[in-house]
């Protein structure tokens, strides 16, 4: 009986020995880190000013400062209004029109190709600018 305990004990300690010894194929491997996913660095939107002064109607090619403006391909424009009265900033080429720009009222618009776009003021035609992009 002696020699069968002995078997079964060995038999028990073989089987212990080669289910759980053999820690490189059966245990799980850690995962990975993932990778931080990169944040796309917001592309700085560039902007220039162009002032419609006080007493504009009478100011013909200087009733919008700067009366030509150099930008950029992808600048917005902003026009400001700081007469009394209402203007435009009007497209000769029908590219923009910014509606009637109250007094201190604004409108933008962002030139997305190169070119040179004259403008003018809807209601006083006068006023003349223009917006050159490269």
């Amino acid at each position: 009986m002696s020699s069968f305990r002995l078997a079964l004990v060995s038999a028990v300690l073989m089987f212990a020995t080669a289910c759980g010894s053999d820690t490189s194929s059966s245990a799980v491997s850690p995962s990975p880190a993932p990778s931080p996913t990169p944040t796309p660095t917001p592309t700085p939107v560039v902007t220039s000013s162009v002032s419609i002064p006080v007493g504009a109607q009478a100011l013909a090619n200087r009733a919008y400062v700067p009366d030509e403006l150099d930008i950029a391909v992808g600048t917005t424009v902003t026009w400001t209004n700081t007469d009394s009265v209402s203007h435009t900033s009007t497209s000769d080429a029908s590219a923009w029109n910014s509606g009637i720009v109250a007094p201190g009222g604004r409108f933008s618009f962002a030139f997305q190709s190169a070119g040179t776009f004259p403008y003018h003021c809807a209601i006083h035609p006068g006023m003349v600018g223009t917006v050159v992009v490269r």
